[in-house]
């Protein structure tokens, strides 16, 4: 991280969220700007993006807000080691585990479901003429 700032603006760019969506995500306490201007505005750097990245990625499998901010809090201790005996470092790494698989299975029913689309896109597809005539 080199310590460089960006506005909610190009946040939303790199993220391709939304500056609402952003905001709402900092109202619930997913995420938070590292800083913010002297004229108030919001500031992020690299790893807040990071964060917005985690949560957008969660999202379209079906993951809860709650569920979001379990697997942000689990991996930010783990990310900042703080001293973590044997034990809390394996029920964090439990967490994520556990995240994983479910990630993996919400995976293979989003490819079912693309197979079952494109099966049924095909189908259609066979229904047309090859050249259908061209409408006035």
């Amino acid at each position: 991280m080199d310590g460089k700032h960006m506005q909610i603006g190009e946040v939303a760019a790199r993220t391709e969220l939304s500056l609402r969506t952003i905001r709402h995500y900092e109202e619930t306490g997913l995420v938070v700007p590292s800083a913010r201007s002297q004229g108030g505005f919001r500031l992020y750097t690299d790893n807040d993006v990071a964060r917005l990245m985690v949560i957008r990625r969660m999202k379209p499998l079906g993951f809860t807000l709650d569920q979001m901010r379990d697997l942000l809090d689990a991996t930010d201790h783990l990310d900042a080691g703080d001293d973590l005996g044997p034990d809390e470092r394996e029920v964090l790494l439990q967490r994520v585990r556990e995240y994983e698989q479910s990630a993996a299975e919400q995976v293979e029913k989003l490819r079912v479901q693309l197979a079952r689309a494109e099966d049924f896109a095909a189908a259609l597809r066979a229904r047309l003429p090859e050249h259908e005539p061209v409408r006035p």
